[in-house]
């Protein structure tokens, strides 16, 4: 099975500044491709990325790999929970002799994108077609859904991509640096004395260039597909 390392040393490839979108879409699937290999002991390179995956198995395999760590979620955490939209439906899938490009391959991945959708609530930006991975079409989008699918699993206590630990990282310092904020501003009023006139320290909003918005990244740019 991969060592997280290895997810750690494509990740520090992946935040080096990029010329194109080709590259940065290049960092993201060397990225997600040892993220599945760690957590599935596959062989998944960034030149074979749609190939690997085009059957639909392996999708199919996480997204009940992701139910079954959000119902034990549940469980432990419920009041958390309750405030989280929790995947349920197991999703169906043919797995042995699955031809990629078949009938059963595209409702295999049919079956993960409607997963996708309704259990997880991914926004059509992120979404991909059952034809963008058989035809290797849009590359882009069909990264794109499963960096979300791994953020929403990471929500859970699954492991995420580098790419994901480290934007949750940052978003908990940004938390941190806020709550400080906050803490500083009520030692500043209580110094200053109950008449003297204290104002709400405004704390700069930073726009992370998180996973979310991804897409954004690409608006304008041409990525090439991969065939099709």
């Amino acid at each position: 099975m991969a060592d997280q390392s290895n997810i750690q040393s494509a990740a520090s490839k992946s935040i080096r500044p990029f010329r194109s979108s080709e590259e940065y879409l290049y960092a993201m699937k060397e990225d997600l491709a040892e993220w599945l290999n760690t957590l599935y002991d596959l062989d998944i390179q960034v030149e074979n990325f749609m190939d690997a995956l085009e059957t639909g198995y392996d999708l199919c395999q996480h997204a009940n790999n992701v139910n079954r760590i959000a119902l034990e979620f549940q469980q432990l955490h419920p009041e958390a929970a309750a405030r989280m939209k929790i995947p349920q439906k197991e999703v169906i899938f043919q797995a042995k002799n699955v031809v990629p490009g078949s009938f059963i391959a595209r409702d295999n991945i049919s079956n993960f994108i409607q997963w996708c959708r309704q259990e997880l609530g991914i926004q059509d930006v992120l979404m991909f077609e059952t034809n963008d991975l058989v035809l290797k079409k849009n590359e882009k989008n069909f990264v794109l859904c499963l960096l979300e699918v791994a953020r929403k699993g990471s929500k859970f206590g699954m492991l995420a991509p580098m790419l994901i630990q480290m934007e949750e990282e940052i978003e908990e310092e940004m938390r941190d640096q806020v709550t400080y904020g906050e803490l500083e501003t009520e030692q500043t009023s209580e110094d200053l004395g109950p008449q003297s006139p204290v104002y709400p320290s405004r704390t700069q909003r930073i726009t992370l260039c998180d996973l979310k918005n991804l897409d954004e990244l690409f608006t304008g740019i041409s990525v090439p597909s991969s065939g099709g």
